[in-house]
């Protein structure tokens, strides 16, 4: 496990690096500002003031609050992104201090470290910072005075959603005192969601993070007793949260607006997203949560039952119907009377059960397979698809009637890859999930494997993070954390830029291994005049930084470039071949093998030598 990390106990002053000055452009002729890759704004710090004086008097304190406390949070996570390529070390603690840094580059406040200490993998964060001179406090004391109540909601949101990229989990900041209040300075101590428990306040710090009461936001851990060996799947399921809504992204936000819109009317709502980004899971929330509630959920999955079964599956059979019905039977509609029916994956529903799907839609009545009789029933229907229905009507394969009857409320869910903030969020719900249903004690994630998952492109979505967390439960040792080789065992392809070599034999992100392979350097790139001076090393350290540029010297072959990873991995660890091992993501029967190889190799061309 690594070891607890601890900076600045006696309040560190911090200041904004030269490297993150260089990374901040002004270009005057087209009207832009540029930090890194982000577009930025140079605005008036009272106009600031004017907007939240319009928030807070037209949604009331709470409501304009948390939508502020939103906004820092998803600042925060979009300059973690840049911390991530200006992260010169293997210290997180070291990398987390370039948020204070970006916030006095952007002019929010001088920041001061008071403590800080992090373990990414047992998830332990305590962080305290005062903030002099707030620009936040200034602006709302402006318009309201010395107030009884915190006012830097922009900033703390901010350093929550800043930190818990880096610890792979939700990290809740909380204003302790401030500016606004007529204190001397503001202070803010950051814990994990979790820590916080029931200390006072708190409840109502974690809600200002969900944009609806639908949402648990950034934490929705299980209460109450585990479950007992054996119990019922259903109670089990309840217990440990599975159809919990969790998320804090800006595109998260949106659609649990657009829910509670459409929650208290009998719309058809139509979910559109790919596979695996929660449809089904909004749709429970949707019924939950409107005057349908007391009533049953019916979910039925339209590409799970064959064609000729999908009719008396949707509306009934009667006996003698057709061969084999030797009774009668409710269909899904008759059972979710009073209720919701959700019918998932709407689009490969066959062309017959379209047209009755849609008299049902349209009459509110239906009748069973073989019957005579027509019935009324009171359904709300909710629908979801991965496919582009105008498509499928175009190809003839859906029914345009169809789809503008089922298209009245469309809610477009977007996909994992689109909504990073949420990464660490259910990462973190997740890993309670499993280690509450297992009786397991992982304590969290390496600082490799969160990098690894923020940089994933999830083409499964949440699913697929949901099955890689509890396959990690599954193989991480008890009070131990989980690695890469631990989540990624299959075909899972990670971006090839992802990992590269530092100099000291380190494997790190490669953008960052990039900066450190070019700072202070104006090396050229590999030729062939080099020759045999151009060793081994060199021309893997070169290949690595993407500076060769071809010829016979310059080739590095694949058995060569992994002796040289094996190498430069014993030389980071001192000789500990358990630490190298888990450098190279390697077993250490694994690491053995390749270093016998490597001693063959060298007694070989001893061997040669001497001849």
């Amino acid at each position: 496990m690594a070891a607890l990390q601890a900076v600045g106990c006696a309040c560190a002053a911090l200041s904004p690096t030269d490297e993150l000055v260089s990374r901040l452009h002004f270009d005057a002729r087209e009207g832009r500002i540029w930090l890194n890759q982000q577009r930025m704004l140079l605005l008036h710090n009272s106009a600031m003031g004017v907007l939240r004086q319009e928030l807070i008097e037209s949604l009331g304190l709470d409501r304009a609050r948390g939508l502020i406390t939103r906004m820092g949070y998803n600042c925060g996570a979009h300059d973690a992104e840049l911390a991530r390529e200006l992260r010169c070390s293997d210290r997180p603690a070291e990398a987390v201090t370039i948020g204070p840094q970006l916030h006095m580059l952007e002019g929010v406040a001088r920041v001061e470290a008071v403590t800080l200490e992090l373990d990414e993998e047992a998830g332990h964060f305590l962080g305290e910072f005062n903030w002099h001179g707030s620009a936040e406090a200034e602006a709302h004391v402006q318009v309201y005075g010395i107030v009884g109540h915190t006012a830097c909601w922009q900033q703390v949101g901010y350093a929550s959603g800043f930190v818990s990229r880096f610890m792979g989990r939700p990290v809740v900041f909380r204003e302790l005192q401030c500016r606004a209040q007529g204190a001397p300075h503001c202070v803010i101590v950051g814990r994990p969601a979790e820590a916080w428990g029931d200390a006072a306040d708190a409840a109502d710090d974690l809600a200002h993070l969900r944009a609806d009461a639908l949402s648990q936001g950034v934490a929705a851990l299980p209460t109450g007793p585990a479950p007992e060996p054996g119990a019922a799947p259903s109670a089990a399921r309840h217990l440990l949260g599975d159809s919990a809504v969790v998320g804090v992204s800006a595109g998260f936000n949106a659609v649990c607006h657009m829910v509670r819109r459409a929650a208290d009317t009998r719309a058809t709502v139509l979910f559109l997203g790919e596979s695996g980004v929660g449809k089904e899971v909004l749709a429970q929330a949707l019924h939950r949560i409107g005057p349908r509630a007391q009533g049953p959920f019916v979910a039925i999955n339209c590409a799970a039952i064959p064609d000729e079964l999908i009719e008396s599956e949707l509306f009934g059979v009667d006996k003698g119907g057709y061969t084999g019905a030797l009774a009668s039977r409710p269909g899904r509609f008759e059972r979710a009377h009073g209720g919701t029916l959700f019918l998932d994956e709407i689009g490969i529903l066959g062309w017959t059960a379209q047209g009755k799907l849609l008299r049902a839609l349209q009459a509110r009545e239906i009748e069973r397979v073989g019957g005579t009789a027509t019935m009324p029933v009171d359904v709300r229907v909710v629908a979801a698809t991965n496919l582009d229905l105008k498509n499928e009507v175009q190809a003839g394969r859906f029914r345009e009637d169809l789809y503008y009857r089922l298209n009245v409320l469309p809610i477009r869910v977007p996909p994992l890859r689109e909504r990073r903030e949420d990464i660490p969020v259910f990462m973190n719900h997740f890993l309670h999930q499993y280690n509450r249903r297992d009786g397991r004690q992982v304590s969290g994630f390496t600082g490799r494997a969160i990098d690894a998952m923020l940089a994933y492109h999830w083409p499964g979505n949440i699913r697929e993070l949901e099955n890689l967390v509890e396959r990690g439960v599954v193989l991480a040792s008890d009070g131990g954390a989980i690695d890469t080789p631990q989540l990624f065992l299959g075909d899972e392809q990670l971006p090839a830029d992802w990992l590269a070599l530092q100099r000291d034999g380190s494997l790190r992100n490669r953008a960052g291994a990039l900066n450190d392979a070019d700072e202070g350097s104006t090396a050229s790139p590999c030729r062939d005049d080099l020759g045999e001076a151009h060793t081994l090393g060199q021309r893997v350290q070169d290949l690595l930084a993407g500076r060769c540029a071809g010829g016979r010297e310059a080739q590095v072959p694949l058995d060569a470039l992994e002796a040289e990873l094996v190498r430069r991995a014993m030389a980071a660890t001192g000789g500990n071949q358990s630490a190298a091992a888990r450098l190279l993501g390697l077993s250490r029967s694994q690491l053995i093998y390749r270093l016998k190889g490597l001693a063959q190799g060298v007694a070989g061309k001893f061997a040669e030598l001497g001849d």
